[in-house]
Formats: structure tokens, C-alpha cells, sequence
């Protein structure tokens, strides 16, 4: 199916041209057709030619239903503009056709009506020469009678050849549906109806209201059931145990997760000067129509803020009128939906500086360079396309590899380089505008500062992917703060020798990190990772003092080996609980219990000793036969019992494994 609006000036055909191409009335209310007028959008459909089945937005063409108008045409890909040929361009022709021009309307068609009652040419030049001043351009035109029918197989060729030129829509792309219609059916309770332009919609889906879930209880296009619908479609949307009350024209129905509703939201405006924009205007996106408050930027750049948030991206057409002067403004094209805040001294000057870059193209790289770091999910929110994260399965990606990068994030040279220019936790506030958000505090809060110079955001990386997990990091951001993390790790390791490595949860709090993944996967050789530590491997030897004391520990215990020291002692020597855990966890010492060590080599010894005494034998003989206390006897029988040296019966005996 296809989808085209009609645009034109009140009274010059549309609905009777609609009526003709269709055999249906597109007027649904009595009202309009006791006026003979259009009021409110309707709808009807035909198949074309080719086969092909062409579905119809007829819109109001009065100044007063400017906005009924708007409504429909917002989210339909392509126009059908219509001029009398006995009246020719008239003054809602211009509003029509400034408003599919802010749209970015590049689709459409030409027909001059009313050709039985006078020469369809002049008005045919006319209409040419405005739309080709537009996004229109030149378009083909054709000239009809509603009343004798002349032209009609002419348009419908037209039409044809027009529907086959639209891009195709993207039937897995996430729906944005925006409502043109809320109604209830005796029987099926709410319905609503809209022009789906991307996605697939299914019955038994779940969809986004506002912030209420909703299921899809039936489908109907064309008048007919349907299990699911494609765009680009007219649809009907039966949904389940909503009221009538709870949505309406304007609303959106969406795919959950995959939009953001924003209120906030940076522009480039096509039309109207920025600076001589009045401060209040409608701004026109889908069939919405909300009140925007405008700030100048810069000269074609602006921030509005908007009177009910709605669900935009990266990219999206909209268009800014002045109701008072039935004037519109200009089109928009979104920028930036989730824009920083304007706080500081000079921050809306660097704002505009910075969105005249900026194309209204959704762009991973650009993203990130603008914002850090983000999860794939809010990229995606922001209309940037980025694969799903990985499964489970599938292994952590290489940063260099994932950035796209080349030589500039290679392995170790992330560990060994300088950190010099990241500034800390946290380093910037909302009125930044080059910052990374927290994947649960997008757009608030606490962001990590973006420190690229000039020369690295000019730069053009490569096919962006994601670095741990869901999570997508700007190539430089990353390489700073790999260097970052080497200076904390060493600086830990200076205040801290006995330790094995700095904490993964106070690296993540150092570096202001949203996820502990992204620590781990900043760590690259030489630095490693081991029980929830980083540090750089340790050399052959202990640290000095922990060898002297182990030495003069082994002295004391050369003639009563089994005789472990208690606590006060090992602090006399030294060796206090971090000394201890250093010398376990080197092999230097084997812990039988806490607060009790003895030489690696004593567990072997004692296995030879046990073995020289009768077979089974008791705790007491035990500990006789290693002269040592019941103390150290207790563990180290259950420390050969674990490993297997000795077996214990049910007479609560042992006897040493494999031995006679």
C-alpha cells in the first residue's frame, strides 16, 4: 500500500477528485457534506493500474482547519496538490504548500480540477513555478474534470507512476504511529487510526501510550481484518482496555523502548529567519500539535521547548506556524533530542557553534563524540541505527576493533599511555554540550566530560561498535581513559604495595564509569584482572620486609615445624593480616585456618609423619606424633582431609591415603 495526502486551496476539488478516483466519500461527518466542505481529515482508498493499492488523506482545505490539515498530512510520505483551473493559485495554496515544503515533502503531484470549466494551463504554469521553488520541485502535472470525468485515467497513471517512486518503508524498523483518529466501537471498545510509515504492527502486540503499555487487541486496513500491517499503511488499531478518554489525535502509538519522549529539543529551521521567530509558535510533528517556546541559537539553529513532551529523533520533520498570523514559520529539522542544559556564561553561543555543525543525520560516531558514552538502547532512542547487543554467548568485542579506530586505541598502548587531558569523576554538568550521560541519567545529572581536541573531533573513525556489553564509547574518551586508569591502578599500588590491585568498583567510581564492564574492558595487558582486582603483575620476589620476616618465621619453626605462631607473634615479626595475605597469596605461606599459618613444605611433612605412625589413628596420636597444639592439629587434619591426603571413618579416625 501507499499513502498520499491531498493538499489545496478550500473549495477546488480534492474531495470530489478523491471521490471520483475512489467511488468512496471521504467527507465523514453530515456537517461537511450539508456544507459541501471539508472539515476533518477522511480517508479512502483505490487500487491503481499496476495493481498496486493507493490509500487517500483527504485534508481541509479552509484556513480555519490549518491545523486538521497538518494532522494528516505530517506523517504521509508524499502530496497530491490540487489547483482550480478557473480559479488558479489561491491564498491556502501557498499555506498547503509552505507547509509540505517545512515538512520536507519531496514526493508529490500536480492537478489542476475543474479543467471542463477553463484553460487548466495558466494555472498549470502558475502552481509549477511555486512548487519548484520548494522541496517538490519539479513534479509531473495533470489536468482533470471531477464532474465529466476527462483525465481521470491520466491521474491514475500519474498516481501510479508517483507511488512506484517512494522509497520503500522499513518494515522492522521500530513503529511510531501517530493517532489521527480515537473512536469506540460498540462491542470492541477503543480504536484508533493512523498512517503507519515504518514497522509492522501485529494483533497481540504490546505497544507504548504515553507511559501506559497497551496491547492491540484487532487490525484493520482497507476495511478488512488483518493479523499484522506493514507500512507504509492506513490502520485501524483495536486496543485493549483502553478508554476513549486516554488517547487522541496527536498521541503516538510506539514499539516500548524504542522512543524517548523529550520536551526539550535543538533544531535547524528552514524558512523565517531564526531571529525574527516570535517566542511562541505550534510546532507541527505527525498529527501532533503542541506549543514551542523559541530560543535563538545561532542563525538557523534554535532550542525549543515544548508544551507536552513527544517522542522525537535524530532527523525528524516538523514544521513551526504562527496560528495568529495563519503563517507558517518554518520547517524544523531535529537536531538534538536530548540537548544539554544552557547554564553557564557563554553556553548557548557555544551551543550554536556547535549544532551549525550539525547535519540532523543519526550518526553513532558523531553521537559519541558529542556525548561520550552511551548504551546501544539510548542510541537508539535517538534514532541512531547500532546492531542489538551481543548475546551472551558471544565474547567481549576488542575496544581497538569495536571503535574502528585503526592504530589509535591499540592494546597496550592504552595501558601504557598518558592520561593526561580526562579530568576526573564527573568532570562536567548538564550545561557542558560535549558530554556522556549515565545510561540511567541521560540528559541529567552527572556526565563524563568529552576531552577531545579540535584536531581529534575532525577526525573520522570507522564502523562503530559496542565495547562491553551494550555499551558504545567515543574511540578518543576511551583512550584517555585507559590512560587514566593506569595512573590509578599505579597510584593505588604505590599507597597500597601489600595489595593485589586496585578495586574494580572504586576504579569505576574513580573514572565515574555507569558499569563495572567498562572497567574490565579497559584492562589490557600489562595490567590484569584477578578476583575482582586490577594491578600489574607481581615480580619473582616478595617486598623485603615480608621476606626478612618469613626468613626469621622459618629459623624459629626449624625444629618444631608443625608449631605455628600465634598472632601476637607474627606481628612481632611483622607480619601483620595484609603482610599474611601477601605471603599466601604468593605460596609463600599456606593458611590453615585464620590466624594460623605454617611453610608451604609443612603440609608434605606432616603427610610423611602421619604416615610413620600406626594406621588408623586418633586426633591425639596426631598432634603427639607432629608435637604441635590441638590448635594447629584440628585445621591441618581437615585440611588433609579436603585434600584428599587422609581419610577419616566413622570411628572419627584417620588413615593417611594410600599408605600401610
Amino acid at each position: 500500500m501507499h499513502v498520499v495526502a491531498t493538499a489545496g486551496h478550500v473549495d477546488h476539488g480534492k474531495s470530489t477528485l478523491v471521490r471520483a478516483l475512489t467511488g468512496m466519500e471521504p467527507d465523514r461527518w453530515a456537517e461537511e457534506r450539508r456544507r459541501g466542505m471539508t472539515i476533518d481529515l477522511g480517508y479512502a482508498w483505490t487500487d491503481l493500474p499496476s495493481g498496486a493499492t493507493l490509500a487517500f488523506v483527504d485534508v481541509p482545505g479552509h484556513e480555519r482547519f490549518v491545523p486538521n490539515m497538518l494532522a494528516g498530512v505530517g506523517p504521509v510520505p508524499a502530496a497530491m496538490l490540487v489547483v482550480a483551473a478557473d480559479e488558479g493559485w489561491m491564498p491556502q495554496s501557498a499555506e498547503h504548500l509552505a507547509a509540505l515544503d517545512a515538512l520536507g515533502v519531496t514526493h508529490g503531484l500536480l492537478v489542476v480540477t475543474r479543467a471542463d470549466l477553463a484553460d487548466p494551463e495558466p494555472a498549470r504554469r502558475q502552481a509549477a513555478e511555486e512548487l519548484a521553488k520548494t522541496s517538490l520541485g519539479a513534479v509531473e502535472s495533470v489536468a482533470v474534470s471531477g464532474a465529466t470525468g476527462a483525465g481521470l485515467d491520466d491521474l491514475r497513471a500519474a498516481l501510479d507512476r508517483l507511488a512506484a517512486a517512494l522509497p520503500p518503508a522499513d518494515p522492522v524498523a521500530p513503529v511510531r504511529l501517530w493517532v489521527d483518529r480515537a473512536f469506540t466501537i460498540q462491542g470492541s471498545g477503543t480504536v484508533v487510526t493512523g498512517t503507519l510509515g515504518a514497522g509492522t504492527l501485529r494483533a497481540g502486540d504490546t505497544l507504548a501510550l504515553g507511559d501506559r503499555t497497551v496491547r492491540v487487541k484487532g487490525l484493520h486496513s482497507l476495511g478488512r481484518p488483518a493479523d499484522q500491517v506493514s507500512a507504509v499503511a492506513r490502520v485501524a488499531v483495536n486496543l485493549r482496555n483502553v478508554p476513549k478518554e486516554a488517547v487522541g489525535r496527536g498521541d503516538a502509538l510506539l514499539t516500548p523502548g524504542a522512543f524517548r519522549h523529550t520536551d526539550l529539543v535543538d533544531v535547524r529551521v528552514h524558512g523565517d529567519p531564526v531571529a525574527d521567530l516570535p517566542a511562541s509558535l505550534v510546532l507541527h510533528v505527525g498529527s501532533a500539535a503542541v506549543a514551542a517556546t523559541v530560543r535563538p541559537l545561532g542563525k538557523d539553529t534554535a532550542r525549543l521547548r515544548l508544551g507536552r513532551p513527544l517522542p522525537l529523533r535524530i532527523g525528524d520533520r516538523a514544521l513551526l506556524r504562527d496560528p495568529g498570523r495563519h503563517h507558517v514559520a518554518g520547517g524544523v529539522t531535529v537536531l538534538d533530542p536530548l540537548p544539554p542544559a544552557l547554564r553557564r556564561r557563554g553556553a548557548a553561543a557555544a551551543r550554536g557553534i556547535e549544532l551549525a555543525t550539525m547535519d540532523g543525520r543519526p550518526d553513532a560516531a558523531s553521537e559519541l563524540r558529542r556525548r561520550g558514552l552511551l548504551t546501544g538502547a539510548e542510541l537508539r532512542t535517538l534514532g541512531v541505527p547500532v546492531p542489538p547487543p551481543p548475546t551472551a554467548g558471544e565474547q567481549r568485542r576488542d575496544p581497538a576493533a569495536a571503535s574502528g579506530v585503526g592504530g589509535r586505541l591499540g592494546g597496550p598502548a592504552v595501558a601504557r599511555g598518558g592520561g593526561g587531558g580526562f579530568g576526573g569523576p564527573a568532570a562536567a554538568r548538564g550545561d557542558d554540550s560535549r558530554v556522556a550521560a549515565p545510561a540511567t541519567a541521560l540528559g541529567d545529572g552527572d556526565r563524563l566530560a568529552d576531552q577531545t581536541t579540535p584536531s581529534e573531533a575532525d577526525s573520522t573513525p570507522g564502523p562503530v561498535g559496542p565495547i562491553a556489553g551494550d555499551w558504545y564509547v567515543d574511540p578518543v574518551l576511551w583512550e584517555r581513559l585507559g590512560g587514566r586508569l593506569v595512573q590509578e591502578v599505579d597510584r593505588y599500588a604505590a599507597a597500597h604495595p601489600l595489595e593485589a590491585g586496585m578495586p574494580l568498583d572504586a576504579l569505576r567510581r574513580v573514572l565515574a564509569l555507569p558499569d563495572r564492564a567498562l572497567v574490565e574492558a579497559l584492562v589490557v595487558e600489562p595490567l590484569t584482572t584477578r578476583d575482582g582486582r586490577v594491578g600489574r603483575p607481581r615480580g619473582p620476589g616478595l617486598p623485603a620486609p615480608i621476606q626478612g620476616a618469613l626468613d626469621q618465621l622459618a629459623a624459629e619453626l626449624a625444629d618444631r615445624p608443625f608449631h605455628a605462631p600465634d598472632a601476637n607473634r607474627l606481628r612481632a615479626v611483622g607480619l601483620g593480616p595484609r603482610e599474611l595475605a601477601v605471603a599466601v597469596r604468593a605460596g609463600a605461606l599456606v593458611k590453615i585456618a585464620d590466624g594460623i599459618v605454617l611453610p608451604p613444605e609443612s603440609v608434605a611433612r606432616a603427610v610423611d609423619v602421619l604416615r610413620g605412625i600406626p594406621q588408623p589413628f586418633t586426633l591425639s596420636a596426631a598432634r603427639q606424633a607432629l608435637d604441635t597444639t590441638r590448635r594447629v592439629a584440628v585445621p591441618l587434619l581437615e585440611l588433609l582431609d579436603r585434600r584428599g591426603a587422609t581419610v577419616r571413618d566413622s570411628d572419627d579416625r584417620r588413615s593417611v591415603a594410600g599408605g600401610s
